[in-house]
């Protein structure tokens, strides 16, 4: 991954050190070129590149991290899978005869540790995307990750959640089919599980379909990821009529991990690599798979009443009232 970081997508607001690095490539090229001494300016340039990288990756503004957990190359649930489990067996289907490829889970092994991992799957092409409907899953998906719950309490395994979505699929068919029943259920159903279960929101947490997979006893997030009721454009077109606010109303939504961690809504904010998940997935998957064992550890020696009992409590416990 590191050796295909020239290729990453550069966002706007990242563009400034890019044309500091541009700079310092062309000063190494008319240096070979020249046999000219470069190298203090080189050296000055790239200070001044480790510096305003630092300064701005510690102070992003929310509409910056919401670019950075929507951005293409961001590593998906495969890439997590490869890179945290010793194995992954997927299990297919719904039972009612569907199997909806934008939700993916199965057993898995990690660190030794045999768990249930279940994720919402995204691509980084446009057929890959097309294969996943752009990580919506209808009802079929949440009816197949509520199969492998039920799997998970029969046999006593852990279970954990990796979500990236920008919601649940809103096309008519998946709405005959039963898609806030099929949430419905699965949230029902999570809260009464009496193994311990584990959500990280890896990317895009959006409404009822990241909810679908997250009625956990722990939640966390990754620094850049963002967890909300709804999308920041969906926000501004009701509140505003006009989508175009969307950075105002990210600001007001407070969906960034620092915000949902002060207010109690995530238990832990996992550390990204500096410039977002995308620059090092390797990295990434190292500090998510340290959080992931440091969880499954806390729960050891819990019996079912008590995990069911801590997961209520943590429901119950959110809400913020103020004057």
């Amino acid at each position: 991954m590191k050796e295909e970081n020239k290729k990453v997508q550069i966002l706007e607001f990242e563009k400034p050190i890019y044309k500091i690095q541009n700079k310092i490539e062309e000063l190494k090229k008319t240096s070979a070129d020249t046999n000219i001494n470069y190298d203090s300016e080189i050296k000055k340039l790239e200070e001044q590149t480790k510096i305003y990288k630092k300064e701005l990756y510690e102070k992003l503004e929310p509409y910056q991290k919401l670019q950075i957990a929507r951005h293409p190359q961001r590593p998906n649930f495969l890439d997590y899978v490869h890179f945290i489990c010793d194995e992954f067996i997927e299990l297919h289907g719904d039972r009612h005869g569907f199997d909806d490829k934008a939700i993916v889970g199965g057993i898995a092994s990690i660190e030794g540790e045999p768990v249930i991992l279940i994720g919402t799957m995204k691509g980084k092409t446009t057929k890959e995307n097309l294969d996943y409907n752009f990580g919506m899953p209808q009802p079929q998906g949440y009816r197949k990750a509520l199969r492998l719950f039920e799997h998970a309490n029969r046999f006593n395994l852990p279970i954990i959640t990796l979500i990236d979505t920008m919601g649940a699929y809103p096309g008519m068919k998946a709405e005959e089919a039963g898609q806030g029943e099929a949430i419905a259920t699965n949230l029902k159903e999570m809260a009464k599980l009496e193994v311990p279960t584990i959500a990280v929101v890896t990317g895009e947490g959006c409404s009822g379909g990241a909810l679908g997979l997250a009625v956990s006893n722990k939640v966390m997030i990754l620094e850049h990821a963002y967890y909300t009721v709804i999308s920041p454009e969906g926000c501004a077109s009701i509140l505003w009529k006009d989508s175009s606010m969307a950075r105002t109303a990210t600001d007001a939504l407070k969906i960034t991990a620092e915000d949902l961690l002060e207010y109690g809504i995530v238990d832990e904010v996992i550390k990204e690599p500096t410039g977002g998940a995308h620059y090092n997935a390797q990295e990434m998957a190292k500090n998510l798979k340290a959080s992931l064992t440091n969880a499954l550890r806390e729960f050891k020696g819990m019996t079912k009443e008590e995990i069911r009992d801590q997961r209520y409590s943590k429901f119950r416990a959110m809400g913020v009232f103020a004057n």
